[in-house]
């Protein structure tokens, strides 16, 4: 029961969203000014702490959903629907490669990802979280913490220089999306024609399900499944592009930054 407290669901821009806004913000000034030029030892440190924190609140959000208390007897009935394996969850495992790669050619794809298309995704929630809230607590604090993180990180790595603000970035980046949204695909068909009786849409490219994604869902009902999945393939790269693009007024806010640093010294 102290795991499934309820509070009045949240809506956008309210002050449960509007707190967690703003401690995001508070994190990347934190970071960006407390450890503006980290050590390799730094980012490890950094990104064992992301991976612990959501990789924590996933086991949490999968027990949560999954267990029940139904006339005193305990009931387990996995929910499928929040396998974790959609595009959000994706930073979890981009951060584990950065962590555990022996390649530095696999590490540096792990950091594109999450300084490129996991912060899309997190901004993505952060501005429009109206679909993740619902009335238990813990989860509205887990999907807020998990996204918040995803911003935090990306940007840190940017501002920090730890991943270089260039073309080569989204090439190595778009290596992990494609392989991340070809196991979703894998899993949609794989789970479908194991006869699960219930909704798996990873990365809501399922040929079996419908998409529910804003903008995408009339794609999606508009184009045969091919040109569909390219029109979500290419999409998704572009805005990791746009955040890359934007990333250069980042880039300028820390060269001004040291220009003044050197300036007083």
């Amino acid at each position: 029961e102290l795991l499934q407290l309820t509070m009045k669901e949240p809506v956008s821009y309210g002050w449960f969203h509007l707190l967690f806004c703003g401690l995001v913000v508070l994190m990347i000034i934190f970071l960006c000014s407390k450890f503006p030029n980290p050590t390799e030892k730094t980012v490890n440190k950094i990104l064992k702490v992301f991976c612990f924190v959501l990789i924590g609140f996933e086991l949490y959000k999968q027990f949560v959903f999954s267990y029940s208390i139904n006339d005193g007897i305990v009931v387990w009935n996995y929910q499928w629907y929040s396998f974790p394996f959609q595009f959000c969850s994706t930073p979890m495992y981009a951060g584990l490669i950065a962590l555990l790669a022996k390649s530095k050619s696999w590490k540096e794809k792990a950091l594109a990802f999450l300084s490129t298309y996991a912060v899309f995704a997190g901004i993505a929630v952060m501005i429009y979280p109206n679909d993740v809230f619902i009335e238990e607590i813990g989860i509205n604090i887990q999907t807020m913490v998990h996204h918040g993180a995803m911003i935090v990180l990306g940007v840190y790595l940017l501002y920090s220089r730890v991943v270089p603000i260039k073309i080569k970035t989204l090439a190595k980046a778009s290596v992990l999306f494609i392989i991340f949204l070809s196991i979703a695909l894998f899993l949609n068909i794989v789970i479908y024609k194991a006869d699960i009786n219930e909704v798996f849409n990873m990365f809501y490219i399922s040929p079996y399900y419908k998409c529910t994604l804003p903008v995408l869902s009339a794609i999606y009902a508009e184009l045969p499944y091919f040109w569909f999945l390219l029109t979500y393939t290419l999409g998704f790269t572009f805005v990791a592009l746009l955040i890359l693009a934007l990333s250069y007024y980042i880039k300028k806010m820390r060269d001004e930054r040291d220009d003044r640093h050197n300036h007083l010294s």
